[in-house]
């Protein structure tokens, strides 16, 4: 059940636009192929237009490095993913994310020491799971901290990095060796 089903794919047997795609990616901030583009190399098009929604969202976003680190762990947990998690928590605690914050949504729970913007994040991201839509109050909070763009960056966050999460649990890509696997399914409810 945990083989992947899309491994790399040796060089030598890419076609002239996968080996196109990887080298724009590897170009890039990146400066290497992984995660999500192992599978996402099978549609080179699209990995190239995704990735560069995921450079902006990621390297120039308006809510901050720190912001949106924590929001890719929220959605993380939303959809299980391993490799997200893997990648992304070391970089959200490098950038202030607390561990207690980090370890109460990897088991599933609202931290309980957020920091006012994680709050905002946290509320918006998990009405958009629950709810598909953001209540007004949630909406007014994020506009008011974030405004305008922040809050089209900042969901912008919670369907790019669904689509990444989507793709790698399809595709049941690895977590990178030498990362730790703590993320485990959540029950269904």
């Amino acid at each position: 059940m945990t083989r992947d089903r899309m491994p790399p794919i040796p060089e030598d047997r890419m076609t002239p636009e996968q080996r196109a795609a990887m080298v724009e990616l590897t170009s890039g901030p990146r400066g290497k192929i992984g995660g999500p583009f192992v599978p996402l190399v099978r549609s080179p098009e699209l990995m190239s237009r995704l990735q560069k929604v995921g450079e902006y969202l990621r390297y120039s976003n308006t809510v901050g490095l720190r912001n949106s680190e924590f929001a890719v762990l929220v959605v993380a947990r939303h959809w299980s993913q391993p490799v997200e998690w893997a990648i992304h928590r070391p970089i959200a605690e490098r950038e202030g994310v607390l561990p207690a914050t980090c370890d109460a949504l990897l088991e599933g729970r609202r931290p309980e020491n957020m920091t006012p913007e994680e709050a905002i994040i946290y509320d918006v991201l998990e009405e958009l799971r629950a709810n598909r839509c953001v209540s007004d109050i949630t909406y007014a909070r994020a506009l008011e901290r974030f405004g305008e763009k922040g809050v089209i960056d900042l969901v912008a966050h919670y369907g790019y990095y669904s689509t990444l999460a989507i793709v790698m649990n399809t595709c049941r890509t690895a977590v990178p060796e030498g990362l730790p696997t703590q993320m485990q399914p959540m029950p269904l409810r």
